[in-house]
């Protein structure tokens, strides 16, 4: 259990958190109780969807975005080179991926304990997380349908 101190701090950059959501306009669902929200945004070709969740014991913030599909059984081995492929060309951030089921999560994440965080943070997490997944999302789809093969997405940028 988090001493109060932690959650002090955790409920300080949820309220950042927020603040820096509202004044981007965006709407979004919150989870008070978690120090969570939800909300997606539209990509280029497939919509991007964001949990952000500030974790009080390990004073983390991290941000998830699962993509909106999973690899299909015949293709669950490529999808697992294709996620260590692109993660390892990543400087933040990176592709989660699980071969049981086929599903692929992007997730950062930046620590908070003992700073003071400002809304640029979130700025920059928000922005990452859409980067990388709107770079990847269609290649994965496109991986997965057949369109390229593992060869082709390992070509690639």
């Amino acid at each position: 259990m988090a001493d109060e101190k932690k959650i002090n701090l955790a409920k300080e950059v949820y309220s950042t958190l927020c603040k820096a959501l509202d004044n981007r306009g965006w709407k979004y669902e919150k989870d008070e109780e978690e120090f969570l929200v939800h909300f997606g945004v539209n990509g280029e070709d497939l919509p991007i969807n964001f949990v952000i969740l500030v974790d009080v014991d390990r004073q983390l913030i991290r941000v998830l975005s699962s993509l909106p599909f999973k690899m299909s059984e015949e293709k669950r081995i490529d999808g697992a080179i294709a996620a260590c492929a692109a993660t390892y060309k990543m400087a933040d951030g990176g592709f989660e991926y699980d071969i049981s089921d086929g599903s692929i999560v992007f997730k950062t994440a930046a620590c908070f304990s003992e700073s003071v965080i400002g809304e640029g943070i979130f700025r920059y997490m928000i922005a990452l997380t859409c980067a990388m997944v709107e770079k990847y999302n269609d290649k994965f789809f496109a991986l997965n349908k057949g369109l390229i093969k593992i060869e082709d997405f390992l070509k690639e940028d």
